[in-house]
């Protein structure tokens, strides 16, 4: 039975990651080179518990608990110790991934599952590079991970049945809602959200509606609960901006080439909401 587990990486996803299992009993090591970040991500942790707390969705008993489940290391090696599960939520670039699995892979016990949050990078490519491909799979998360129900399973060319049972059983335990999926570029959330994406930003460098316009449109005649645009800033321009270059890159259909007004944006550093601006401004 899986009962401590490490998170990898302290940033947004990384958090939230730590954030759920903490709150849902299990022991948690988050790991990250960067202090400022783990220090950053325990106060992130903290803040979202009073948010779940003025809105009567847990209690500062259950806060107070969770955070006590939360220990934080400056290394992958020390943090991955003794642990049963490793969740790795870094930076969504294939070669940082491919180095930190060859790590996890030298340190981690012999049957520890090594699972990642990609978005689109290949299961089975990041499998590769370790000598335990049937214990590595993807465990792909939504933001803001504890709010969001689902969690999309992927499968490696290799990963074993026994193995996509615990994590489907594990998501469960965690109030989640498992889909199982196969290792394809993109898996199915972002084959399927990023073209509608990019297509909303090709329409506003087209000239055909304006922001608000693109956005209002998808939310009321699509009851959708966020439009596009503003769906985009919260993910991360740059992260859409990579997400399509690999479902390019994999799939090799024109309709995954990123719009020109963001790579611009992205190369200009308006990323979304991490810094400030966007296709909105988050002064």
């Amino acid at each position: 039975m899986l009962q401590k587990i490490a998170v990898i990486g302290a940033g947004t996803m990384g958090n939230g990651i730590a954030h759920t299992f903490a709150q849902a009993g299990f022991t948690v090591h988050l790991a990250d080179v960067n202090p400022a970040q783990l220090d950053k991500a325990l106060q992130t942790i903290s803040k979202n518990f009073d948010r779940q707390i003025s809105k009567n969705a847990t209690t500062e008993e259950t806060k107070l608990k969770a955070l006590s489940n939360i220990k934080t290391f400056n290394s992958i090696s020390a943090g991955i110790k003794g642990v049963q599960l490793v969740v790795e939520a870094a930076t969504e670039n294939t070669e940082l991934k491919l180095k930190i699995f060859r790590e996890l892979d030298s340190h981690a016990d012999n049957d520890c599952i090594l699972a990642t949050n990609t978005s689109s990078i290949s299961i089975t490519k990041i499998a590769s590079v370790t000598k335990r491909p049937q214990h590595v799979i993807g465990m792909h998360f939504m933001n803001p991970v504890p709010v969001m129900k689902l969690v999309e399973i992927i499968n490696g060319y290799g990963t074993g049945k026994q193995v996509t049972d615990s994590i489907v059983e594990l998501s469960k335990q965690l109030g989640k809602t498992p889909c199982v999926v196969n290792d394809y570029p993109g898996f199915i959330s972002n084959r399927i959200l990023m073209p509608m994406i990019n297509e909303a930003i090709y329409s506003l460098y087209e000239g055909v509606a304006g922001v608000e316009e693109i956005d209002t449109i998808m939310k009321l005649g699509m009851a959708h609960p966020m439009g596009p645009l503003q769906l985009a800033d919260f993910i991360g321009l740059d992260v859409c901006h990579a997400i399509l270059n690999v479902l390019h890159e994999g799939l090799g259909k024109t309709h995954y080439v990123p719009c020109p007004l963001l790579t611009n944006m992205v190369a200009a550093g308006q990323l979304g909401v991490k810094t400030g601006k966007g296709f909105y401004s988050y002064s």
